[in-house]
C-alpha cells in the first residue's frame, strides 16, 4: 500500500509518491534542520532516492539535467539560504521549459503566527519573501497547508507538466509530516495531442495553400519540440516530404543528424554557408518550436521573416502571422506530415558533408579546432553530450552527433557551470547511457564540487576539461588582456583524487596525438570515472566563435 492509498498518509508522502509516479526515482538537495524530518521520509520511501549535492545550486543543475532526460525532477532544500542558493538554477530551469519542482521547507506554522525571528529568514516576521521572488521563475507556486495539500501539489505539478517549466512549493516544517486530508485520484497529465478541431482545420487550410505555392520547404527545429513531446511527430514531418532541415543551437539533438537531409547547425549569418541558404533561401519554412535568441540566431542575424512561413508552437500554429490558437505542437506537425507526403525533393535539399576527423602521429600543439574535430569524432550513439557556455558550446555544437546520441545545453540562460552538476542528474536519470561533459576552465571553477557528489555515486562519464587560461569567449568579445577575463590556475588533474573521486584516470593532452590517445583510452576504458585536461592556447577560439565575437563587437559599437 503506498503513502495516498493509506489512511495515515503524510503530506510528504503524497509528494513523494507522485513524483515517483511520474518516474522521477532521484530528490536532489542539501539537508538542513528544517527539512530533516522529511528527508527521513525520504529515505524511507520504497521508490525515491535521495542524493544529497554539494551545494543548493548543484542540486537544481542536476535536476534540470535529470528532468530533460526523464521528463520531471524535484530538489529539495532549506527555508531562506538553501532556496536562494538554488534560485539561479531554477531561473534557468524556466528560460529553457525545463519541468521540474522546488521544495523549500521551512520554519513550523506556529513561528510564522507569532512572526518569530527564526534563522534563514530576513529577521523582520515576514516568510513570505523568498515565496514572492520564487514567483518570478516559476509557472506556478503553493505555500503548503494541511487543509488542501494535496491538492495544492496536484495542481502545481500539473502546471509544470503543461507549460513545461518549473514550479515551487513552501513547505513548512510541520506541514511537511501533517496526514493528509484526503485521497486524490490519478495525477492528469497534458495531453499534448489534443487540438481544437475547428482551429487544426483552419490551419490545415491554410498550410496546404502554402505548401502548394512552395518550390522549396524547409525546416528549422529548437528544444521546444522536445519539451513538449513533439519529437516523433517531427520525425515523421521530415521523412515524409524529404525535407532539407536544420537546428538552432539550443534545438541540437532534437533531430537525427545522420539523416540525409540534414544541413547542419543554424546560427543566422554565423552559420555555414549551405546551412544558411536551405534555410534563408527557402520558399516556405516550417519553424518547430523555434524561439528565436541572440545566442542561438546569431546575434538576431537570421535572414527570414519570422512573420512569414508556417510556425509550430506549444499551443499554437500560424500560417504568414495568422495565428491559430489551441493546436497542440504534435498536432501541428502531425498535420504538416500528411501534407508534405511524397513532396518531391528539390535541390534545397543537398546537404553539407559531416565533418572527417584524421587522427594526429606528431606534437602539433592542441588547437581549439582540432580538439572539436577530435571529440566530435569520439561522440558514440550512447553518450549524452552535455557542453557548457564557452569555447566548448560553440566548439561542439557544429559537429552533427551520431543516430541516438543526446545533447544537453543552456544556450539561452547562459550560466556557466550549469553543465556539471547536469552531467550528474542525466547519468542518474539513465544509467545505460554514458556521459560527455565539455566544460571550461573558467566554468569548472563555480561548481566543480559536484565532481565529488559523481564520485561518491560511482558514476563513470567522461570530462574533457578545456584548459585555456581564464574566460576565452569574453576575451573574444572585449578586451582580450582585461583582468577580468583572468582566473586562478588550478592544479586541475589534481582535483578528481581530491574531491573524492575512487580510481579516477586523469589524462593530460597538450598536443594533438595526446588528445587523440586520451579519446582512445577514454572509449576502452569504461569503469572509472575519466577527466581529461585538455590545454589549448587562451586566445584560441572555435570558428562559430570568432563569427559570432565579431558580429557581436560589431553591434555593441553601434549601441555606444
Amino acid at each position: 500500500m503506498n503513502a495516498t492509498e493509506s489512511s495515515d498518509a503524510t503530506i510528504t508522502g503524497h509528494l513523494l509518491d507522485r513524483l515517483h509516479s511520474l518516474g522521477v526515482s532521484h530528490l536532489f538537495g542539501v539537508a538542513g534542520d528544517y527539512n530533516l524530518r522529511m528527508l527521513d521520509e525520504v529515505l524511507a520511501h520504497p521508490g525515491v532516492q535521495w542524493v544529497g549535492t554539494a551545494g543548493e545550486l548543484g542540486a537544481a543543475y542536476a535536476a534540470d539535467g535529470y528532468a530533460r532526460v526523464r521528463g520531471f525532477a524535484a530538489l529539495v532544500t532549506t527555508h531562506g539560504v538553501g532556496e536562494l542558493s538554488a534560485i539561479n538554477g531554477v531561473a534557468g530551469s524556466y528560460a529553457e521549459h525545463v519541468p521540474l519542482l522546488h521544495i523549500a521547507v521551512g520554519p513550523p506554522r506556529s513561528k510564522e503566527r507569532d512572526g518569530a525571528v527564526a534563522h534563514h529568514t530576513l529577521g523582520d516576521g515576514d516568510y513570505e519573501h523568498f515565496a514572492r521572488a520564487f514567483r518570478q521563475v516559476v509557472c506556478a507556486d503553493a505555500v503548503v497547508r494541511p487543509e488542501d495539500g494535496p491538492d495544492e501539489i496536484d495542481r502545481v505539478i500539473t502546471t509544470c507538466l503543461r507549460e513545461s517549466r518549473p514550479g515551487y512549493l513552501r513547505l513548512p516544517q510541520d506541514v511537511a509530516l501533517a496526514n493528509a486530508p484526503s485521497l486524490s485520484g490519478a495525477l492528469h497529465r497534458p495531453d499534448r495531442h489534443a487540438a481544437d478541431q475547428y482551429s487544426l482545420t483552419a490551419f490545415v487550410d491554410a498550410a496546404t495553400r502554402r505548401i502548394e505555392a512552395a518550390d522549396t520547404v524547409s525546416v528549422l527545429a529548437d528544444c521546444l519540440v522536445d519539451r513538449f513531446d513533439g519529437r516523433a511527430a517531427l520525425s515523421d514531418l521530415l521523412s515524409a516530404g524529404s525535407l532539407p532541415h536544420a537546428v538552432v543551437v539550443s534545438g541540437k539533438g532534437v533531430v537525427d543528424e545522420s539523416a540525409p537531409h540534414y544541413v547542419g547547425l543554424y546560427a543566422g549569418a554565423c552559420s555555414d554557408g549551405a546551412v544558411r541558404s536551405a534555410i534563408d533561401d527557402a520558399d516556405l519554412l516550417i519553424r518547430a518550436g523555434v524561439r528565436l535568441a541572440d545566442t542561438t540566431s546569431g546575434g538576431f542575424t537570421h535572414g527570414y521573416d519570422p512573420d512569414r512561413g508556417i510556425s509550430v508552437d506549444p499551443t499554437t500554429a500560424s500560417v504568414d502571422g495568422v495565428v491559430f490558437p489551441n493546436v497542440g505542437l504534435p498536432a501541428a506537425l502531425a498535420a504538416l506530415a500528411r501534407l508534405v507526403e511524397g513532396r518531391p525533393t528539390s535541390a534545397a535539399s543537398t546537404t553539407t558533408a559531416p565533418h572527417l576527423h584524421r587522427s594526429s602521429s606528431g606534437d602539433n600543439p592542441l588547437s581549439q579546432a582540432y580538439l572539436w574535430q577530435a571529440v566530435g569524432a569520439a561522440v558514440r550513439p550512447d553518450h549524452t553530450v552535455i557542453a557548457d557556455q564557452g569555447t566548448p558550446l560553440f566548439g561542439i555544437s557544429p559537429r552533427r552527433l551520431p543516430t541516438g546520441a543526446r545533447f544537453l545545453a543552456q544556450p539561452v540562460w547562459g550560466s556557466i557551470g550549469y553543465s556539471l552538476p547536469a552531467l550528474l542528474g542525466a547519468q542518474l536519470a539513465d544509467r545505460s547511457r554514458r556521459g560527455l561533459l565539455l566544460i571550461g576552465d573558467g566554468a569548472a571553477q563555480l561548481t566543480i564540487q559536484e565532481l565529488g557528489t559523481l564520485g561518491r555515486l560511482r558514476l563513470t562519464p567522461v570530462i574533457v576539461l578545456v584548459n585555456n587560461d581564464g574566460y576565452t569567449v569574453e576575451r573574444a568579445l572585449h578586451s582580450p588582456e582585461a583582468a577580468y577575463n583572468d582566473i586562478a590556475p588550478w592544479r586541475w588533474p589534481d582535483l578528481p583524487a581530491a574531491l573524492g573521486v575512487p580510481e579516477p584516470l586523469v589524462l593530460t593532452a597538450r598536443t594533438e596525438a595526446e588528445l587523440d590517445h586520451s579519446l582512445t583510452t577514454a572509449a576502452e576504458v569504461t569503469d572509472r570515472l575519466i577527466f581529461i585536461e585538455a590545454r589549448t592556447e587562451r586566445d584560441d577560439t572555435p570558428l562559430l566563435l570568432s563569427r559570432f565575437a565579431e558580429i557581436a563587437k560589431r553591434q555593441a559599437r553601434k549601441v555606444q
